[in-house]
């Protein structure tokens, strides 16, 4: 398996395909395989390239608190270790984040930037999801933590219609949970971050995409990314929520490959 070195965390990565690089960066659980959908629709193009998030997953645990900008560098020793210079680059929710921070710092090495369901600054609602998450992991501890997940993230007939899928899913991501001070970590550096005020330092094109019906991160959330970043436009969907990209793959593998192409004319 393939490792980025050089920091104080290995990550796990992994390459898909040929062609313009697409760097593929997960939310709060940090795993590759959020992407998974994703995966055939976008190789058939580009070279894609997914990895763990330090601290998750494949990439080792127990690492202590790691800020925006340490996670965006973790992003630029994955470039570096799959050989890329630039890569269009998509984060979902958190990942997006990251992929901003990686934009502001090193614009070089982003030929394109997309934010999936994400925020410039947790205001109070989502500051208040994310509290209640805090409060499951504290008080009932990883399983309940993992079993309340799909109603942060899924539409409810979704849910209904996907039982099994989710119970097998679920077992996986309890069994390999990072730990529940890591995540407690991730939650506070991202409750903590604001970039307000550089959105407009943000130089890349910019697609914000968003579901109209996420219940997590909501869609107005993009919609103000979309205001303060010069070169942007939002995308939005009416279903699928938090995790439209697994929800309804076809229509985000869509959006993205588009946006992608548009910018490799």
């Amino acid at each position: 398996m393939p490792y980025a070195h050089g920091g104080d965390a290995d990550l796990y990565y992994e390459i898909h395909g040929a062609g313009t690089p697409i760097l593929l960066s997960a939310g709060m659980g940090g795993g590759a395989g959020f992407w998974r959908p994703q995966i055939e629709a976008l190789a058939a193009r580009h070279q894609v390239i997914l990895y763990d998030h330090a601290g998750t997953g494949r990439s080792g645990r127990d690492i202590g608190p790691r800020s925006i900008t340490e996670m965006a560098r973790d992003m630029a020793r994955v470039l570096d270790a799959a050989g890329v210079e630039d890569a269009h680059v998509a984060g979902h929710a958190i990942g997006g984040i990251i992929g901003m921070e990686l934009a502001l710092a090193a614009p070089e090495r982003v030929r394109s930037l997309t934010i999936v369901n994400g925020w410039a600054r947790a205001d109070g609602f989502l500051r208040r999801c994310f509290e209640v998450r805090k409060r499951i992991l504290l008080a009932s501890g990883p399983e309940a933590y993992v079993r309340a997940q799909p109603l942060f993230l899924y539409p409810p007939r979704w849910i209904a219609e996907n039982i099994a899928v989710l119970e097998e899913e679920e077992a996986q991501m309890v069994a390999h949970f990072p730990g529940t001070q890591t995540m407690l970590n991730r939650i506070e550096t991202f409750l903590a971050f604001d970039g307000r005020e550089r959105l407009a330092d943000i130089r890349v094109p910019t697609l914000l995409a968003a579901a109209k019906d996420d219940a997590l991160v909501p869609s107005y959330l993009s919609t103000l990314l979309a205001e303060g970043i010069p070169d942007a436009r939002i995308a939005e969907v009416d279903w699928g929520a938090h995790a439209f990209s697994a929800v309804t793959p076809d229509v985000f593998n869509e959006m993205l490959l588009g946006f992608c192409g548009e910018i490799d004319q």
